[in-house]
């Protein structure tokens, strides 16, 4: 407990919305079937279920889940369903996760995003079939190395002070 914990400004909607709207534009891009890339929607979505569960619920998981349902042609709903429960757990546990340190809250996470590539996997396997290699779970252990990155730069615009005061810690 020797790290100093800094009193956050509140998020702005709008920085929120920007970032998942970042999330689903990586999510976009054509990344030549590279193995490992992440799911950048789930991450800022786990992220913000954690640090935000009343503005960023199961609704906007939801929602998130169809627009990248469109996106990749899957069966509609199959990422729905998977952002829904990832939100839903996410926002469980949100306030055990935050007193522990980033890299175990990266542990706590990887669950999270492991549940919801099984989700994914268990649906394809069962409208046709497939099942794909161990590669498939490759996605989550790099988005849980990107967690810290991913929360230094989310957690940016509420760290600076609305008046720099510098006789005051805060």
């Amino acid at each position: 407990m020797t790290r100093p914990h800094y009193i956050l400004l509140p998020v702005s909607p709008i920085f929120i919305g920007f970032s998942l709207l970042c999330a689903f534009l990586l999510n976009l891009l054509p990344w030549g079937g590279l193995t490992g890339v992440p799911d950048f929607v789930a991450l800022v979505l786990v992220f913000w279920g954690i640090h935000q569960p009343r503005k960023v619920g199961i609704g906007v998981a939801f929602f998130m889940g169809l627009l990248m349902d469109v996106h990749d042609a899957s069966r509609l709903g199959e990422n729905a369903l998977a952002y829904t429960l990832l939100s839903y757990f996410a926002i469980m546990m949100h306030r055990r996760v935050l007193w522990f340190p980033l890299m175990t809250q990266a542990l706590h996470v990887l669950p999270l995003l492991l549940l919801t590539q099984s989700i994914q996997l268990l649906v394809r396997f069962l409208v046709n079939g497939n099942l794909p290699g161990w590669t498939y779970f490759i996605e989550s252990p790099v988005s849980v190395a990107l967690w810290p990155c991913v929360t230094w730069m989310l957690l940016a615009p509420q760290r600076r002070a609305v008046d720099r005061d510098h006789t005051r810690p805060i």
